[in-house]
């Protein structure tokens, strides 16, 4: 049984408690319907006391939650087709499809990289990311394709996660937006933080930490660009917020931007990753082309 304590901020007086829980909570696991299933069962508390679920928080109540402790499900491996660029004895280059959840997490333990690797790599992943994340060292969102380093032992998992975390790694994107770019390239340089009204989005906000993104125009069309992505910074959603943020949201991105009829999610590619091997040292680097789903796009754009 784990105990959370949350102390309401003014600005969100008068919310319900079963919301205001549900959207504040950072992991983005716990529904309303759970909430409010928690509340019913009296495992949450404000200053002392029990409350229903249509309680309106003030400011300065203390709200104590006991969340029960999960259940882990066995995860299956699953003899899953998967592109794999590059392997060796620390790690494996993954070229992930487009609709693919890098790992399981409520409603999807099924069908993620993580049961295609546990079959491929059977015990050879890394264990520092718990039972549901065995070799994943970092991730890319379930509609962005592409490259990602997945660690075969704990030795690759520490230096990759250093590197990730020095920035001192190469990551290169491909990306089309919607409207057209005037400058040929630039730089956006914002902090990025979870959304304070929807905590499953993220947003620039003056407690994000900073995040940067170098962009450079590949080819104009009508009422597209299509860009190239630096990453100098690596956090969650960092292209999709920070495109959003200048009106240019990715085609196809249906929570910063606007779904496109036929797309699945944004059209967003992790074309290139580079990093010091973990064992040798010596800078390596892969890459994997545009899915052939982009390549048709760019060939039918009105230019």
């Amino acid at each position: 049984m784990n105990s959370v304590i949350i102390d309401v901020d003014e600005e969100y007086s008068g919310i319900r408690i079963d919301k205001y829980l549900s959207d504040v909570l950072e992991s983005g696991d716990y529904s309303r319907s759970f909430i409010q299933k928690l509340i019913k069962d009296e495992a949450v508390m404000v200053d002392g006391r029990v409350v229903k679920a249509n309680h309106k928080i003030m400011e300065g109540e203390r709200i104590e939650l006991f969340i029960p402790d999960p259940v882990l499900p066995d995860i299956p491996a699953e003899d899953i087709d998967i592109d794999i660029i590059y392997e060796d004895d620390d790690y494996l280059i993954v070229n992930k499809p487009k609709g693919m959840v890098v790992h399981p997490a409520p409603g999807h333990y099924t069908g993620t990289l993580v049961n295609a690797l546990l079959y491929h790599c059977k015990d050879n992943l890394s264990e520092i990311n718990g039972v549901l994340r065995p070799g994943i060292v970092h991730r890319i969102d379930k509609d962005t394709t592409g490259t990602l380093i997945v660690c075969k032992n704990n030795k690759s998992h520490d230096s990759i996660a250093k590197q990730l975390k020095d920035h001192s790694i190469t990551r290169i994107y491909r990306g089309i937006v919607c409207g057209v770019l005037k400058d040929d390239e630039g730089v956006i340089d914002a902090p990025i933080g979870r959304n304070r009204t929807d905590r499953k989005k993220m947003a620039i906000t003056d407690g994000g930490r900073r995040a940067v993104t170098r962009y450079r125009v590949l080819q104009r069309f009508r009422q597209h660009t299509y860009v190239e992505f630096v990453l100098e910074t690596g956090r969650t959603h960092q292209i999709r917020v920070h495109m959003a943020s200048i009106n240019r949201p990715l085609l196809g991105d249906d929570v910063y931007g606007k779904a496109v009829k036929g797309l699945e999610g944004q059209t967003l590619h992790a074309m290139t990753i580079g990093f010091a091997h973990p064992s040798t040292g010596e800078y390596v680097e892969y890459s994997a082309d545009i899915p052939e789903y982009f390549k048709k796009l760019l060939d039918t754009l009105p230019g």
